[in-house]
């Protein structure tokens, strides 16, 4: 009897802990009261918190949802983005027949979800999910697939895990992310990412009406547009293709919070990663990424590849439609077939593959997902229309089947990513390639045959160059990098040089001094002498050659060659005519020769050099020296960078760095770099804004003294701009020649390099963007180093300077 007792005591304590459970849930699905300003919904465990919010330095309020537990406040959702509540009355409510009301002052709807949705429930509930997701449902039916309302139907500018980007196809329901106008107004400005609605779908982000990127059409692997986003221990992505067209990701690891948002500043989808240690968002990648992203860069028919110089090249069988403008370096018209495809003849025509690239603009094209590549080639032939196919899914052996129509548009070299689309070609292009294949194969044999006469010499003078290099090294034993460059003599350097001539004397800097000299085929060289007195110097010679050995484009200066011979240890540089750019801004005479249509194409040839270092070398290099000193100008005045002794390389994913020893030249150091040692590619970008304000206005940044106030170079051109006299900063020099919108456009682009927060900055592709395109552009924070009350004490800087010297001498290198 006193065990029944007890069972039946036990099963009373369950149902009565169960009806609690139970009680608790429904309170916690149906607010009891509505939400007022002061009050917040958080989700079950603790990861998300719905309320009221003021961004920025705002004074609106606005209903958001936000991390719990992040310390620094990031709004994932707002529902009235562009109806703010302008004082303390806003209340949330939900009323009886499940729709979500946002109440202003006097009680006036600023917000609700009926006009949203139509169905109805008896007993509504409303729930913030762990996932981020607001949702209403009925008390019938708690499935996800009931929900009445969800705000991941309504994204804001956020994407996170497990919300859709896409539409359905059914109702015409678009899932899109739309960039905040500001840091202190969520209403959407221009810049949205969907899924564009083509017969083949792709992922592309717009600028008003207008496409500015595409991720490219999803292949089953990834978005043949862009690498990033592919599987990885964190992140699996999901495309869908049915009803509903959409894209997806999941995180594998839970307890990593991430997600997408569409940066306004930077006009980019970026991917962060919150780092707990730090208590900061991690940078994982960006979009676009690079110069070759800007949509149709190089017209109908033309392929970008960013390792090429000039960026743009017409598609085998094709050339350029005015080839004047094109090689000036205007590439919008694009290129035009060599020989017209013939309808009567195309039982003879064929395709050239193209590997590794981007798909063009799938705006016009047809689709079978069954077909295999046999058939859509046949697809694409039987049709004059057609002029490339491709599979849709290149997974195992490839499926599906998608052929183009018309000009093809926005093609991209991807080297190892991409995939292979087939171009149809006449006949006569595929017999003139038929033929350079024999002739290949000739050429082949020939040389296959002196290959067999000339190796065993070439191994014989390799083992002599070797032996010759370790005798007159230093630091014998000690493993030295390949340095790919040819070795001059050190007696070959004498004689160019005059045995180092005052006369031929360009400059001097923290590590030497430089040369003007004349080979014996009279090409003219600079040489940079390493001072022997250098502590320093040996390894940043070394950290030059080698990098600079794998540095090609048009806007770095080109290594020739080195020396290293006893003591002597030299570099070999192309000589450059003009000097820097340093010798002519800031000489009254000089000053007068650079026009303003030259500076901007200086300004832009330093950005374009600077996204070459940062993003689209076979290395990740911070530059950590920029300064007018070392942008040189050839005798066209395109500008150079120069100087890579103090250069960091970094590896794929990392985008910071730490130091104990700061390096640099007072006036471009960025401000967390200087102070705390770190650096990273917003560092070189501050550097760049200053270079910029330099150019414009003449003035050295170290040397300003303004009139009435205690402002630097950057505080007085801020102060100028929220005057909107920022027109007044151009040096006078150049009232003549400018022209307004292109100086407007680059001091404002110079101030938001210089901003105090590294995050603030933009990316070098998107500075690249802001340059060449009228788009409207973000407001700038205060800048770094705004007085002169914020800038170190001589002392103190002159103690981490190690190449103060560089400060007031001319380096030309």
């Amino acid at each position: 009897m006193r065990e029944c007792f007890l069972f039946r005591s036990y099963h009373l304590l369950c149902c009565l802990f169960l009806l609690f459970r139970l009680c608790s849930a429904v309170n916690s699905l149906r607010p009891l009261e509505p939400i007022s300003d002061g009050r917040t919904l958080v989700s079950q465990n603790g990861s998300f918190e719905l309320g009221f919010f003021s961004p920025g330095s705002s004074k609106n309020r606005y209903l958001g949802i936000w991390y719990k537990n992040i310390p620094i406040q990031t709004v994932v959702w707002v529902a009235n983005r562009c109806n703010p509540i302008s004082d303390m009355s806003g209340v949330l409510t939900l009323n009886n027949s499940g729709n979500l009301l946002l109440l202003g002052q006097n009680k006036t709807i600023v917000w609700s979800t009926s006009t949203i949705s139509s169905k109805l429930a008896q007993k509504p509930y409303l729930q913030l999910l762990e996932s981020g997701n607001l949702v209403i449902g009925g008390e019938e039916n708690r499935t996800p697939e009931a929900y009445l309302w969800q705000s991941f139907d309504y994204p804001s500018d956020t994407l996170l895990p497990g919300m859709k980007t896409g539409f359905n196809v059914r109702t015409g329901h678009k899932w899109v992310i739309s960039a905040w106008k500001n840091a202190d107004d969520p209403c959407p400005n221009d810049l949205t990412c969907g899924i564009e609605p083509h017969a083949y779908p792709e992922l592309s982000i717009r600028k008003g009406d207008k496409e500015y990127y595409r991720h490219g059409p999803w292949n089953g692997l990834h978005f043949s547009g862009t690498l990033h986003l592919r599987p990885n221990p964190i992140s699996e992505y999901e495309f869908v293709h049915n009803d509903e067209v959409f894209f997806r990701y999941h995180l594998k690891n839970m307890s990593v919070i991430s997600r997408m948002v569409l940066n306004p500043t930077t006009s980019t989808r970026e991917r962060l990663q919150w780092n707990d240690a730090e208590k900061t968002w991690s940078l994982l990648s960006t979009a676009p990424t690079d110069y070759c992203d800007s949509y149709a860069l190089c017209g109908v028919n033309g392929k970008c590849a960013i390792s090429s110089s000039p960026v743009c090249q017409c598609l085998k069988g094709f050339r350029p439609k005015f080839p004047e403008r094109w090689n000036s370096l205007v590439w919008a018209d694009g290129c035009e077939r060599k020989t017209p495809l013939s309808c009567q003849d195309k039982e003879k025509d064929g395709f050239i593959k193209f590997s590794n690239i981007k798909v063009p603009d799938t705006k016009h094209t047809w689709v079978n997902w069954g077909m295999d590549l046999k058939e859509c080639r046949a697809k694409c032939l039987s049709n004059c229309s057609c002029v490339a196919y491709s599979n849709t899914d290149i997974r195992e052996d490839g499926s599906g089947c998608a052929i183009w129509f018309g000009d093809l548009i926005d093609i991209k070299e991807i080297p190892g990513g991409g995939q292979d689309v087939y171009i149809r070609m006449p006949a006569s292009e595929l017999r003139a390639k038929g033929d350079r294949r024999f002739k290949a194969l000739i050429a082949a044999s020939v040389i296959g045959a002196v290959c067999g006469i000339l190796i065993a010499g070439y191994f014989i003078w390799r083992r002599f160059l070797t032996a010759k290099s370790k005798r007159i090294r230093e630091g014998k034993g000690d493993k030295e990098e390949d340095m790919e460059l040819p070795q001059f003599d050190l007696s070959t350097i004498i004689k160019a040089t005059d045995n180092f001539s005052e006369y031929n004397k360009l400059g001097e800097g923290g590590f030497g001094s430089v040369y003007k000299g004349n080979l014996e085929d009279r090409h003219e060289i600079a040489v940079k002498r390493l001072s022997m007195s250098s502590g320093q110097g040996v390894k940043e010679f070394k950290n030059e050659v080698v990098l600079i050995a794998k540095l090609q484009h048009r806007n770095l200066v080109k290594l020739l060659g080195f020396c290293i011979q006893g003591e002597e240890k030299l570099l070999v540089y192309e000589y450059l005519s003009n000097n820097s750019l340093a010798s002519f801004i800031f000489d009254q005479m000089q000053a007068k020769l650079l026009e303003w249509p030259k500076r901007f194409q200086i300004i832009c040839g330093i950005a374009r050099g600077l996204l070459y270092l940062h993003q689209d070398s076979r290395l990740r290099i911070i530059h950590r020296d920029l300064k007018a000193s070392n942008i040189l100008l050839d005798n066209e005045m395109n500008p150079k960078i120069s100087d890579f002794g103090m250069a960091r390389t970094f590896g794929g994913e990392q985008i910071e760095g730490n130091t104990n020893k700061v390096v640099g030249t007072y006036g471009y150091m960025a401000p967390e770099y200087a102070f705390n040692g770190l650096f990273s590619t917003k560092s070189d970008i501050f550097s760049f804004g200053i270079i910029v304000l330099e150019t414009i206005s003449g003035q050295r940044s170290r040397m300003f003294r303004p009139q009435k106030d205690n402002l630097t170079l950057t505080g007085h051109a801020w102060k100028l701009m929220k005057e909107g006299r920022e027109i007044e900063l151009l040096d006078e020099c150049l009232r003549d020649s400018q022209n307004s919108s292109e100086v407007l456009r680059c001091i404002h682009v110079g101030l938001l390099c210089v901003q105090q927060n590294p995050m603030d900055r933009p990316s070098m592709p998107s500075v690249v963007m802001m340059l060449g395109s009228e788009s409207v552009l973000p407001q700038p924070k205060k800048p770094g180093y705004f007085m002169e009350t914020d800038l170190p004490i001589d002392g103190y800087s002159k103690s981490f300077l190690t190449n103060y010297v560089t400060m007031s001498i001319l380096e030309a290198r």
